[in-house]
């Protein structure tokens, strides 16, 4: 039986085993693709800036990863060459475009990433394909920075009907402690602020230590968040009712998400979200198959399999909020079951960006 079709079979087929509501006359709709599978790039993109200069040169660097496959070196050689004389002939204006205060940091980034880049190139001129590999990730780290420094407030309004939720007003990164061993995961709130503030909220409080793993599905979702006790979620103590949490999706070319709607909803059967789920350990809100707006606490890791879940027909884009990307830690993840647990889930950096309502 043809690869391709066995793969279509597959995803069908672990649609069926999800209590997800997935309609299977969306499956259709979704075209296949080239997904961008690494997430440190996804963030990249997703950042909201327009650095048009920083974009180019980070693209040319991505779009090596071809050539690193088919081991042509000569092309490698040649998109390093440019590279440096792209950062040579723009770099005045990359920092000029840049805000005033950030300009002096800028510099100083700017001169670090020239000595990456040469550095980049010897590599790619003695063809050590392991080295090449770790000074790119190095050298993008250092563009997504610089294109970091370009965003001086957040950049929307979120709707006024979710002023009594967190929100996240720019990323964190978080350490997941598991009997496993650990993951690094960056959450996102410039495309989904309030889903963000809800996990790192929770966080916060501690919510989420000691709790199990309560669904496992191989190849596809890996899900926590369910609370000992009657509850589902998270029960404010204020309130005492349980705190739900919109769908929450950022479609490409809009200025803020799309809430309680799904793509299905929208008509946009061709649309791969601004954060798609498209890599190993994005982070993924659950909610039930009655509401979209019910998810309160319980989230999921998408088990990303090329070969299982084809790009473009994994069955959730447009269905669940993506909330960020688990960064390192992937051998753990893969080796995580519903026998397993959360020991501690610890907040690294972003602290400030949380602004903690309900």
């Amino acid at each position: 039986m043809p690869s391709t079709l066995i793969s279509m079979l597959l995803a069908l087929l672990m649609a069926c085993t999800l209590n997800f509501l997935i309609p299977t006359a969306a499956f259709a709709a979704l075209p296949p693709g080239n997904a961008i599978t690494d997430p440190a790039a996804i963030l990249r993109d997703s950042l909201p800036v327009q650095q048009a200069d920083l974009q180019e040169l980070q693209h040319r660097l991505e779009g090596t990863s071809n050539d690193i496959r088919a081991r042509r070196w000569s092309s490698i050689q040649q998109a390093c060459k440019r590279s440096i004389k792209l950062l040579d002939q723009k770099q005045e204006r990359i920092i000029n475009d840049l805000p005033s205060e950030q300009q002096a940091t800028a510099k100083q980034q700017v001169a670090v990433l020239q000595e990456e880049l040469i550095k980049l190139g010897s590599i790619g001129e003695s063809q050590d394909r392991d080295a090449f590999l770790d000074q790119r990730r190095q050298v993008l780290n250092s563009i997504g920075q610089l294109e970091a420094l370009a965003i001086t407030s957040f950049p929307y309004a979120i709707p006024e009907e979710f002023n009594e939720l967190p929100r996240l007003l720019g990323r964190a990164s978080v350490e997941i402690r598991t009997n496993k061993g650990n993951l690094t995961a960056v959450v996102d709130g410039y495309n989904a602020p309030v889903t963000a503030g809800a996990f790192i909220d929770l966080v916060q409080r501690g919510f989420y230590n000691g709790l199990p793993f309560n669904r496992a599905e191989d190849f596809y979702v890996l899900q926590t968040g369910d609370p000992v006790g009657p509850a589902s979620g998270y029960v404010a103590p204020n309130s005492k009712t349980e705190r739900q949490v919109p769908l929450e999706i950022m479609v490409p070319g809009e200025k803020i998400p799309q809430y309680n709607k799904t793509f299905e909803d929208l008509g946009l059967f061709k649309t791969t979200p601004v954060l798609p789920f498209a890599t190993l350990g994005t982070l993924g809100w659950a909610h039930s198959d009655e509401a979209l707006g019910d998810g309160s606490s319980q989230f999921f890791f998408f088990l990303y399999e090329a070969e299982l879940t084809p790009a473009g027909l994994n069955l959730v884009d447009g269905r669940y909020s993506v909330f960020g990307y688990v960064v390192d830690g992937f051998d753990v993840l893969e080796e995580l079951g519903v026998d397993d647990k959360i020991e501690t889930i610890t907040l690294l950096s972003g602290a400030e960006n949380l602004q903690a309502h309900g």
